[in-house]
Order: structure tokens, then C-alpha cells, then sequence
């Protein structure tokens, strides 16, 4: 581009996983590869001094991200640190190490290319993986892998820290340790080629709300360091060199949103009660422990889901009784938390990573996992249930189990759960009172005998992810039968209904934990299905607490007694969105504008 050459408007989509906006500079985070080669190692003392230098990059690369932690602890503010525990965790694998010294060793090849064969591996089996949240972690091996690279060829790794303030961040991906990095550091925002919405950077710009959109695939092939950018977390846009007029109107957005956001922190806190006195429990969706303060900050009663896999990933051996302990006490004496929910682990043998005895399944979505694998691997089940039972000991507990498909299941679960009270109690270890039993809802199977099911259980809570997965039978990873997945489809909104009034008939609670719980569109409707408790990330919980406070459940019904005379889900979804936006405007911004 020549000087003074006028630069091309250009607007991008990729998935929002922050909300907020964000006005400013680029700056380019180059972590392009260090370029790398394949070459023979001719004589042993070669191969011995490739593996000397391996291991010093290692040791290298957990001094620097020891560090940054160092110096991130000067902060209090800052209750992600736990992902730079993640990446020395991961570097400190056994399964890294090994696989890349003995592909040194049988191949006879340099250690940069043997740590690529590596990564290669891990990310193979990552692929296989039919869980959004736990196949992106691969990212963080990546990041850890880059990491070792860059120590091996002596290029120097580039800090966040290093960039200063005010600007916008456009990388082709970021670790976690980045995002933390930018609260410190003042980072107005990002935006990546690559990422999700349960990537651990998006889960992390969430807590520290820093307004995000990844996904954008090509964005730093749009951008240089110093152009002007507008990053609208809320709607998913990327805006390169805006012209003074959209300028203007973003400036104005952005005050209007955080305004919005002030107001909506300030009722957070108060009941979710609809305007004819209809009361909707509201709690917050966790993976870690340290997005409790955030969740309690944005009005969440308690824990409605805590998802317990990520115990298990990248280590190098099975977590220990106590290591689960600790997690859970954690949650469920968290400050300002009333109950917490903690779902058994929704694994399966293709996410135990680091067991190379389990065998590759063809379709591990529905093959040996959940509750299935629980059952079958007993005794790492009673590890798990043997820590919440302990934990239970300190605040109103909910066990939930994943994926039941029929009765035998549920009490065959519960069999072993009295097993593990047994065994507590007669080593003198204190266990609740008042320990609940729910089941997740997520396959159609369980939707159809419900009314059976509800007799054997405490509460239900909908896994809408699942449920929609399997009933309109797609594939939500598969981006060509994306479109399918509808939340608001008229079978879908069917099954919720069967389920809400099964539960209520036998006298047991009903929630959803799901996306759509969360989903500002779906509020009403989900009201007026009856729905007791709605779970979700806590970012969205003040919107949905706000539209529940200003809502009734009478006229909630006759929204759903509408829409059910719908037969198409894009009819559904027209019609709703248009009635929130008319009576929640300020809450359904319109793309671009």
C-alpha cells in the first residue's frame, strides 16, 4: 500500500466469546512457526546431544512460564492463573517427553522435528474427540509445543507483556496465559483466525471480560500493526479500518453497552422472579473452580452445572481422591454460593489421553461413555463419588449423572453411590444430609420414559447441547449440518415440554444447563414452559435474570402456545426474535449497526 493510499473498509464474522466493544490500534501477535527442517542424525553422541538439548528447552520453557506466573501473582485480581499451571502440567507430561525422545532415538532425526511428530500425534487424537470443550484443548498443547520450538531454534517467544497498552490484539491464536496477561496489561480486546466458544481463551476472556471474537480465519492476513479496528464481542463482527462515521456509531454503542452492563450488574443480585411471582432458580455453568467469584458477581444462586473433566485431561496419571476433594469443597464452599451441582465426568475411553489401552471408537459420541463408562470402570467411579460424597459435607450437594438412556442405568448409579456412603460411614467420614441424585436429559430415549425415570431421581436437568444433537440427528461439530442445530425446533420444544411435565408430576425439579438456557432469545419460551432452574455461562445470567424480572409467566405461556402452532423451526425463530426484540430492544443489538 502506497502512503497516503486510503485503506479498504473490511467487516468480518467469527464467534463472539466476550461480549463487549472494543476501539482501537492493531497489534500483530507474530507466533508464526520458527521454520524448522528434518535432518539424520548420522552417530550416537549426535542422537545424545539432540535428547540433552530436547530436555533443555523443556526445562527452559517452564522457568519462562514460572515467570510469567510470578509475576502475574503480584495481582489478586487475577484467579486464572491455573492455565499456566495447565501448560507446565503439560510440559511436564511424561507421554510428551517420552513419545519425542523415542522418536529421536528410533528415527534418528533432530528434536525439532521429532517435538512436531509429537504434536502431530496429540493432535490426531484430539480430533477424535466429539466433545466441543475437551477437543480444543489441543490448543494449549500447540501453544506448549510452539513454546519448546522457539527455545530449541533460539527464537524468542513473544509476551503479551512486551506489547504495552491500548491496543487490539489480532493473532492467529492465543494461549490462555495470553488472555490472563492482557488484564494486567490493559489489552483493549482480540481477535484470532482461530478458537470456539469453550476454547480455554474464551473461557478465560469471559472472567476477565475483555471483549473477544475468534474464528475469524484469516483476519491476520487482513491486518497490519497500527490499522484501526473495532472488535464487537457481542455480535461476533470484526470491523478493519472503520471509517469516522462507523467510528462514531461504535463510540455510541459502546457507551450505550456499558451503561446497559452497569444496569444490568445492578439488579444481578436480585431474584430471578417474573412480575406475577413466578420464581426461576438461576445458576452458573463452571469448568473451573476460579470462575466462581465471576459467576457469583453476575447474580449465579449457585454452581447448576460443574463440569468435572477437566480433572482428568493432560495428566499424566489419574487424579487422586483428594485431588477431586479439593475441587469440589472449593465449589461448594464458595462465597456467595448456595448449592453447586457437580456432574460425574462425561469421559469416554477416547478422552483419557494419556492410556494408550483403551481402545479408538468409530463414533465415541455414542459409544463407551458417561455414565456407560462409569459403570464399567467401577472403582475410578468411586474415586470420584467417594470425593463429592466428603465434599457434600459442607453445602447443599446435587450429584448429577450424564447421558442416562434408561432405568437400569440410574440405579445401577445409585447402587453404587450407596456402596460409597456405606463405605464413608463406617470410616467415620461425615457425608451431607441432604444429598440430591439428579440425571441429565440429553437423549431422546430418556425424554420418552421420563415419567419412569423421575420416580428413581431428586431433580432432572436438560443437557439441550446433546438433546438437539441426537434428536435431530446431527453432527454439531460438522460444519455442514450446522445450520440444522435449533434449539427452537418444534420436535425439540416438544421433548422439553414431556420432560418439564414428567418431573413436575412426580413432584421432582426441572432444569436445563444447556446453551440455550442462556440464550436471551429463548428466555420467554423456556418460561413459559415451566422450566424451575435455568444454568448457563455467567456472563449471560444478569440479561436473562433482567427479562425474567420483566416478564410474566402468563404471557410467557401464550408466547409458547403461539409458537407451538409453528411447524417449521425457522418460523419459530423469526417470530420469537422479533417479539424479544420489540420488547427487549436494548438487549438484541442488530448486527453492524
Amino acid at each position: 500500500m502506497n502512503a497516503g493510499e486510503e485503506k479498504t473498509v473490511s467487516v468480518l464474522k467469527g464467534i463472539g466469546v466476550s461480549p463487549g466493544i472494543a476501539i482501537g490500534k492493531v497489534y500483530v501477535l507474530d507466533r508464526s512457526d520458527a521454520k524448522i527442517f528434518r535432518y539424520k542424525l548420522t552417530k550416537n553422541s549426535l542422537v545424545t546431544g539432540e535428547i540433552k538439548r530436547f530436555r533443555k528447552a523443556l526445562k527452559e520453557s517452564e522457568r519462562q512460564l514460572a515467570e510469567i506466573k510470578k509475576k502475574l501473582g503480584d495481582y489478586e485480581e487475577i484467579e486464572s492463573l491455573y492455565i499456566i499451571d495447565v501448560h507446565i502440567m503439560i510440559l511436564r507430561d511424561r507421554m510428551l517427553a517420552d513419545n519425542t525422545i523415542r522418536n529421536i532415538e528410533d528415527k534418528c532425526i533432530n528434536a525439532e522435528w521429532a517435538l512436531r511428530m509429537t504434536i502431530d500425534k496429540y493432535r490426531e487424537i484430539f480430533n477424535k474427540v466429539e466433545d466441543d470443550y475437551l477437543r480444543e484443548r489441543i490448543s494449549d498443547v500447540e501453544y506448549v509445543g510452539q513454546r519448546i520450538l522457539s527455545n530449541l531454534v533460539g527464537k524468542k517467544h513473544e509476551t503479551v507483556s512486551e506489547i504495552g497498552e491500548d491496543v487490539v490484539i489480532v493473532a492467529k491464536d492465543l494461549s490462555p496465559a495470553d488472555t490472563v496477561q492482557m488484564k494486567v496489561e490493559k489489552i483493549l480486546g482480540f481477535a484470532t483466525d482461530s478458537g470456539g466458544k469453550t476454547s480455554h481463551t474464551a473461557i478465560v476472556a469471559r472472567s476477565i471480560e475483555i471483549p473477544a471474537v475468534v474464528g475469524l480465519k484469516e483476519i491476520t492476513g487482513e491486518v497490519m500493526t497500527d490499522d484501526e479496528i473495532i472488535i464487537d464481542g457481542t455480535a461476533g463482527l470484526v470491523i478493519v479500518n472503520p471509517d469516522p462515521e462507523i467510528i462514531k456509531r461504535y463510540e455510541e454503542k459502546k457507551s450505550h453497552y456499558m451503561a446497559m452492563e452497569k444496569d444490568l450488574l445492578k439488579g444481578a443480585h436480585l431474584p430471578s422472579i417474573t412480575k406475577d411471582n413466578h420464581s426461576v432458580g438461576i445458576g452458573a455453568n463452571i469448568e473451573f473452580t476460579e470462575e466462581i467469584p465471576s459467576a457469583v458477581a453476575h447474580g449465579a444462586n449457585g454452581i447448576g452445572l460443574y463440569r468435572t473433566e477437566f480433572i482428568y485431561v493432560n495428566k499424566e496419571r489419574l487424579p487422586t481422591e483428594e485431588e477431586h476433594f479439593l475441587n469440589y469443597k472449593s465449589a461448594i464452599k464458595g462465597n456467595g454460593i448456595k448449592w453447586a451441582t457437580i456432574r460425574t465426568f462425561d469421559l469416554g475411553g477416547d478422552k483419557f489421553i494419556s492410556d494408550p489401552r483403551l481402545a479408538e471408537e468409530m463414533n465415541p459420541a455414542m459409544g463407551l461413555r458417561a455414565i456407560r463408562y462409569c459403570l464399567r470402570e467401577v472403582e475410578l467411579f468411586k474415586v470420584q463419588l467417594r470425593a463429592i460424597l466428603r465434599a457434600s459435607a459442607y453445602g447443599n450437594t446435587g450429584i448429577l449423572f450424564p447421558m442416562i438412556s434408561g432405568i437400569k442405568e440410574i440405579r445401577d448409579a445409585k447402587r453404587v453411590v450407596n456402596e460409597v456412603k456405606e463405605e464413608l460411614l463406617s470410616e467415620g467420614i461425615p457425608i451431607g444430609e441432604d444429598l440430591k441424585i439428579g440425571i441429565m436429559i440429553e437423549v431422546p430415549s430418556a425424554v420418552m420414559i421420563a415419567d419412569e425415570l423421575a420416580k428413581e431421581v431428586d431433580f432432572f436437568s436438560i443437557g439441550t447441547n446433546d438433546l438437539i444433537q441426537y434428536t435431530l440427528a446431527i453432527d454439531r461439530v460438522n460444519e455442514r449440518v450446522t445450520y440444522l442445530y435449533e434449539p427452537l425446533h418444534p420436535a425439540v420444544l416438544k421433548l422439553i415440554k414431556r420432560v418439564v411435565d414428567a418431573g413436575h408430576k412426580a413432584g421432582i425439579k426441572v432444569a436445563m444447563c444447556g446453551e440455550m438456557a442462556g440464550d436471551p432469545v429463548c428466555t420467554m419460551i423456556l418460561l413459559g414452559l415451566e422450566l424451575d432452574g435455568l444454568s448457563m455461562n455467567p456472563l449471560a445470567i444478569p440479561r436473562v435474570k433482567k427479562i425474567i424480572s420483566n416478564s410474566t409467566l402468563k404471557e410467557s405461556k401464550k408466547l409458547l402456545e403461539k409458537v407451538m402452532t409453528f411447524s417449521t423451526a425457522v418460523e419459530i425463530e423469526e417470530f420469537v426474535r422479533n417479539y424479544m426484540t420489540e420488547h427487549f430492544p436494548e438487549y438484541f443489538p442488530v448486527d453492524g449497526q
